[in-house]
Formats: C-alpha cells, structure tokens, sequence
C-alpha cells in the first residue's frame, strides 16, 4: 500500500531546492551588480592613491574580507608602496614594519597568477607575519596588470564568517582587478596630462621671471613649488655649490618640516645628491635613511627623486623631491618630466645671467665714460680757473680781496679732489663689500694730507683694479704708506707728487717731494725694507733727487711676480 505523503514531501523537497536555487541566483544577482558599481566607482576617480584605496575597499565588501591591501610592485619586482584596509590605526601602529614582498606575497610578484587558499601557513612558500602583525588564515591574491605590466597585488584575507574563499570570490575579484586595471591606467594617463599642462605654465613663468629681471632666489622657490606641485611630492629642496664645492647648501626648502634644512650642507661625497651634482645624471631609486644622507635622512625613507639643475656639464646645483614614506614612488614620467623642466629653467638661469653681465658691463662702461669726461674735461678747466686765480691774487692790492680770492682757490682745490676721488670710484671695487685699489690709494693719500698740510698729487695710469694681484696689491700700499711716513716724519716739503702706473705688465710706484733729500739712517733703514719687498717679487727699487731738490723713489715690480714661476 503506497504512502499518501510521498507527493507531498517530494513537493516540498523541490520547492526547497528550487527556493536554494533562487536565492543563489539573486546572491549572484546582487554580487555581479556590485561589481558593476564598484567597477564604475572605481573608473570614476582619478586621483590615483585614492583610487588604489578605493580598490581595496571595494575588493573587501565584495568577497566578505576582514583585511585587505593592495601592493604596488617596482622596477626591482619589490613592493614599493603597500596600502591596508581593515586594520585600526592602532594595529598598524603596533606593526613592526611593511612587507618587504617576501613569501606569499613574493610568489605573486614572482608568479603573477590568482593564489588561493584556506590556510596562509600551509603554504611552503609562506614567511609569516611581521611582529605586531594580526594572525590571519584563509588568503586570495589576484595580480592587477595594466596593460602587459603588473601594476601590483590585490591581498585579501580572513573570510568573514570562518569560511575559505571560494571559485566565484576569485572570479569576482579578478573581474574587479581588469577593470582596476583599465582605471589606473587612466588615472595615470590624467596625472601625465595635468603634470604636462602644469609643467608649461610653470616653464613659462619662470622664464618670464627671469628675462624679466626677477632675483634668482625667487625663481628658484617658483621652481620648487611648481616641482611640489607637478609631482605631488611633499617636500622639495634646492642645492647648490658652496665656493668650494665640498658641500651643497640647502638654499630653498618647500614643504611641510622643511624649513629646519634650508641652509645645511650636504657632503657631495658619498652621498646620492653629490652623486647627481657631479654625473648630472638623475636618481630615483633613492634611499635617504642611512646615516650618510644626513641631513636629508630627517625627512624620513619615504620615495625620492633627484634631479640635476643644469645639463651634464654644467650642473649648477639639485633639485630633491621627496614623499612620505607609504606613499606611490616617483614614476619615470616624473623623472622625465622634471629633468626637462629643470634644464629648462637651467637655461633660463644662463640667460638671465648673461643679461644681467651685460647690463652690468655696460654700466661699467658709461662709468669710465663718465670718469674719462670729468678727468679730461672738468678738472683740466677747474685747474685752468685755479691757476688764473692764483696769477691775479699779485694784482690784487686790498687784502680782504686777497683772502678771498686764495679761499677760491683752496675751494677748487677741494672741489678737483673730491671730483677725483669721485672718478677712482666710478672704476668700482672688484667685490662687493671691498674697497677697490684706486680707492684705498687715494685714502692714504688724503691721509697724508692732513699731516703735511697740502695735498699731494696723486696720477693713476693703467687698468690698477683688474691687472695686479692680490698678493702685489699688498706690497704696494705697504710701500706708499711707508713712503708718504718718510715724507711727512723727514722731507720737510711743501709738494709732494704720487704716481701709480700700470703698463706693460709693470707696476711702477713714483714719489717725489721737493724736502731736503736723503739725509740719516732712520730713512735708509726704511728705504731696505722696501728695496727687500721690490727684490722678492723680482723688482727693483731706486732712490734720487730731482732737478728742483729733494726725494724721488721709484719702485717697480713685474705684475707676475718670480715667485710664482
């Protein structure tokens, strides 16, 4: 006799199953439409270090993940930035350090194919975790490649729930991976596109800047914030050679905790920055912790990026740009990119300075126009003026017209050596803040003055700032001043007549007075120092009267002196 049930349990089975079956359907219903939200949420951003967060998260919610992280693979087939999801601020902290790309993590960069499995250290390959870092067991590694290039590794582990990671988790996440694909390609395909259009601006500013007169400091900051802003980098510094390029000094620092760097030194031996000044070749693969990148180690072991100022051969100084550690490294478009832009600022640096030389030899050149006018012309007529004054002061009979017309001639004789103290001037001292030769002539000069109570003449003939060394130059007001001492303690004169004359690549002191000549061996003794001067540098010096009485001393050296070879 049959059971009257059977039907309907066999009816209920198949509705269950059929309601298994359903719910299946709508599960992978549900799944595939939140994979195409999450392949368009992932398109529609452009920013790529968000986006690569953003691919993380996605991959986590769509496979039931409680840890996720994506690594990015360098040139050298080692993680270079590792970016987790599912951690709490205070269990990354607790980690000792990031992967290096070691064990699971390093067969997927060796092997770029889906990894799946329940138990990570089951596996041979498996390295453990870092201390600090959470246990996890179950683990899905699917390659996220951008055209024919591993961009990097999608990680993704801990199934919530106990569970292991099924066919169709993999399946879902290699499907997120090809379209993580496409968008970072796009992604980077924007960046290049907005970096080029900030790097036109940029060039043309700068240039701008420069050719229009603006101070090289100030376009090198232009430089630096546009190479922050182009890059992304958090810090960018600016280096250049000290006088004698031992050290390049931190001369402009953009960026957040820069500022305590801006002005120390940089060994250029041993160290990636003197390594890119002296080969003018860039660097990007950069480690700036080691104790020897001090003080460039302070901003941490983030990515860097070095890039010369200057072509090979005339490297003027170095540009560093560096990022947080964590972050994407510099890409060979950045390299590229700032290489052009600093060379190109390089250049605009060459010109300006040419520009600048250019104005300033031609002010040079009104000046000595200006000092050949008023030596030729104005002081010939003042000195014409003072010598008719002085021939008609003997036909003057009322002696208050006497005095006024010698009151005349002593404001002449002012005014002719202020003008040539002005002319001496206009031949501009050879460093900024030092007195030039001419000048500190004509100051013993005028010193002398008031000890003897005239003014002595003074003649300078000869390009006396620019063709006598340094070493000579000391020589030389060694021996005026000792001369015009002799003067003013011995000669007992009322003239007295300097002359300082280059020509032929001969020095040639003269000083005359009308005194009472050489007499006593206090001034003889002085004389033999200045005889012994003359004789070291292959000179010579001799004494004699003139015609009216008194001293002449000549003294002469050659401007390169037998010393020097």
């Amino acid at each position: 006799m049959s059971n009257p049930l059977m039907p309907h349990m066999r009816l209920d089975e198949l509705l269950e199953e059929l309601q298994v079956r359903l719910n299946a359907v709508l599960a992978t219903r549900d799944r595939v439409h939140a994979l195409l939200d999450a392949v368009v949420s992932v398109g529609s951003d452009l920013d790529l270090e968000s986006m690569l967060r953003r691919i993380v998260e996605t991959a986590t919610e769509l496979v039931d993940a409680s840890y996720g992280a994506l690594g990015v693979v360098g040139e050298e087939r080692t993680l270079l930035q590792f970016i987790p999801v599912g951690l709490s601020e205070e269990e990354i902290a607790a980690i000792e350090h990031w992967p290096h790309g070691l064990g699971l993590l390093g067969l997927l960069i060796k092997d770029a194919r889906p990894l799946r499995m329940k138990r990570i250290s089951d596996h041979p390959e498996s390295y453990g975790f870092p201390p600090g870092h959470p246990p996890m067991g179950s683990f899905l590694g699917v390659p996220v490649r951008v055209r024919d290039e591993v961009f990097g590794n999608l990680y993704l582990t801990e199934k919530r729930g106990g569970g292991e990671f099924d066919e169709e988790d993999e399946a879902i996440v290699i499907a997120l991976a090809t379209a993580a694909g496409i968008a970072v390609e796009n992604a980077r395909l924007y960046e290049e596109s907005r970096s080029r259009e900030m790097w036109l601006q940029a060039s043309s500013e700068i240039t701008t800047s420069l050719l229009s007169g603006a101070e090289t400091r100030d376009v090198l900051r232009m430089l630096a914030v546009s190479g922050r802003r182009m890059t992304d980098a958090d810090v960018v510094l600016i280096m250049l050679p000290d006088e004698g390029k031992q050290h390049l000094v931190i001369e402009i620092a953009e960026g957040e905790g820069a500022d305590d760097l801006r002005t120390r030194l940089v060994p250029l031996g041993g160290t990636a920055a003197g390594a890119v000044f002296s080969t003018g070749d860039p660097l990007t693969e950069i480690s700036l912790h080691t104790p020897s990148e001090s003080p460039l180690a302070e901003l941490g072991a983030g990515p860097a990026l070095m890039v010369p100022l200057g072509a090979a051969q005339a490297v003027r100084g170095v540009i560093a740009l560096v990022k947080r550690p964590g972050r994407l490294p510099f890409t060979g478009g950045d390299r590229t990119m700032v290489t052009s832009f600093a060379g190109q600022a390089s250049i605009a640096l060459a010109l300006a300075e040419a520009r600048r030389d250019a104005e300033r030899l031609s002010l040079l050149e009104d000046r000595d126009r200006i000092a050949k006018d008023l030596h030729d012309v104005v002081i010939q007529r003042l000195f014409a003026t003072a010598m008719t004054l002085m021939g008609a002061v003997r036909m003057v009979e009322r002696p208050e017209a006497v005095d006024r017309v010698q009151q005349a001639i002593d404001a002449l004789d002012e005014t002719i050596r202020q003008i040539r103290s002005t002319i001496f001037a206009l031949q501009g001292p050879r460093e900024p803040d030092a007195p030039s030769l001419r000048t500190q002539i004509v100051r013993m000069v005028e010193e002398a003055r008031a000890h003897l109570g005239f003014m002595p003449g003074l003649r300078m003939e000869g390009q006396i700032d620019h063709q006598i060394p340094e070493p000579i130059e000391e020589h030389l007001l060694a021996v005026l001043r000792e001369t015009l001492s002799n003067v003013v303690r011995h000669a007992k004169a009322s003239r007295a007549e300097v002359s300082v004359e280059v020509a032929d690549g001969t020095l040639t002191l003269v000083v005359e007075d009308n005194g009472v000549g050489l007499k006593g061996e206090g001034r003889r003794s002085g004389l033999s120092n200045l005889e012994g001067r003359a004789a070291r540098l292959g000179g010579v010096m001799e004494t004699g009267s003139p015609a009216t009485g008194g001293t002449r001393i000549l003294w002469r050296a050659p401007l390169r002196s037998q010393t020097e070879g």
